[in-house]
């Protein structure tokens, strides 16, 4: 009885977003108990959005929701990647504790990052070998595709957790991407997929209710941020990996899926070229942290950190809708001028807020 109902696909993503929902939401007061009772809290510094010491590593309720809601989905996963992506999210994960609790370097972090990327590589279904007419480019060498793979993972991982910044950003990303990708993977019958984005979207709406709470507030921490990028990560993966015939489906073009891509994960990729152009320029290292990020400039103006995130949610929703829609018609380099020209603005308006915010700051102190 209990094995027939496990097969029913639309009861399965039904029990699997209000368990993922559910899982989280009760197991995160038990991490903020223990991380307050071992005094391991958030402690605020000068690049801080907060002024009081925080429970941190609520991600930890993210891994342990991954691992149940592979655990019950393995009859669709058809393509056998379950084994593979619990090995990564493993590595993700200590990765994250460790620098929750001490920092890592780095270049350790990348290091980990890279070899959890490889794991999902000894499945043949993550080779991407095609770049199927982007800018005239279709079929590449396999080692220029597993580096160029890596890259973009890397990428995208460390772009995510860069925007863990203020309260709800990086969830509220997490929500809007997984809904995307959902969509995406559900018209183009890719059940286990969908599936996974529906646990994401289960978990991040239950840590959204802590993360907002006066009362009982908990940040993901590194723990939570690189493994809910990693998870974006690799469904990013297996969309660039999609056959032709499931693109058909979508009816978008098919040598459109990177810049698809880009828009997509428009904010958190665009927040990570903005801010590693202005420490070049600066000429410091594009590894030091600071307070130049898009939700510090708007949090500087004034701008509450609901309004915040709300804002640069909306500014990806409007994003990627308009390059669904332009890429049922345009080319890979129409499309890739057009998002350019809206990375171009974004880079003027947030330059705009910073001089603004610096004004603000000087006229106060005197």
């Amino acid at each position: 009885m209990i094995q027939e109902l496990m097969l029913n696909f639309y009861l399965v993503s039904i029990f699997i977003l209000i368990s993922s929902f559910l899982t989280v939401y009760y197991i995160i007061p038990r991490i903020s108990w223990v991380i307050t009772n071992k005094k391991l809290n958030d402690e605020p510094n000068n690049r801080s959005s907060h002024t009081t010491a925080i429970p941190t590593m609520a991600g930890i309720s993210f891994f342990f929701t991954l691992i149940f809601t592979i655990f019950f989905i393995q009859y669709f996963d058809e393509d056998h990647i379950g084994l593979n992506l619990i090995a990564s999210s493993t590595l993700i994960l200590m990765v994250g504790v460790k620098d929750d609790l001490v920092l890592s370097t780095p270049k350790m972090k990348l290091i980990i990052e890279a070899l959890a990327i490889m794991f999902l590589f000894f499945n043949s279904t993550m080779e991407a070998t095609s770049l199927h007419g982007f800018l005239g480019i279709y079929e590449i060498p396999e080692i220029v595709a597993y580096l160029g793979s890596v890259l973009i993972a890397l990428t995208i991982i460390n772009s995510y957790n860069l925007i863990d910044g203020i309260d709800g950003l990086a969830a509220a990303i997490g929500i809007v991407v997984s809904t995307i990708f959902g969509v995406i993977f559900y018209t183009a019958n890719q059940q286990f997929y969908f599936i996974l984005c529906l646990s994401l979207i289960g978990m991040l709406s239950a840590y959204l209710i802590y993360n907002f709470s006066p009362k009982k507030k908990i940040f993901m921490g590194d723990t939570g941020s690189l493994l809910i990028g990693f998870c974006l990560t690799f469904l990013t993966l297996k969309f660039i990996t999609l056959e032709a015939s499931n693109y058909d489906s979508l009816g978008i073009k098919l040598e459109n899926a990177l810049v698809m891509v880009l828009a997509i994960l428009c904010i958190p990729l665009f927040d990570l070229l903005r801010v590693i152009g202005v420490r070049l320029l600066n000429k410091k290292s594009p590894f030091l942290p600071d307070r130049n990020h898009a939700h510090h400039i708007l949090i500087k103006n004034g701008i509450s950190h609901f309004r915040a995130s709300a804002l640069l949610v909306l500014l990806n929703i409007v994003i990627v809708t308009l390059c669904i829609w332009l890429s049922f018609t345009f080319e890979s380099e129409m499309m890739l001028f057009f998002l350019l020209m809206i990375f171009c603005l974004y880079l003027v308006l947030f330059n705009v807020l910073r001089k603004k915010s610096n004004q603000n700051l000087i006229s106060d102190s005197k």
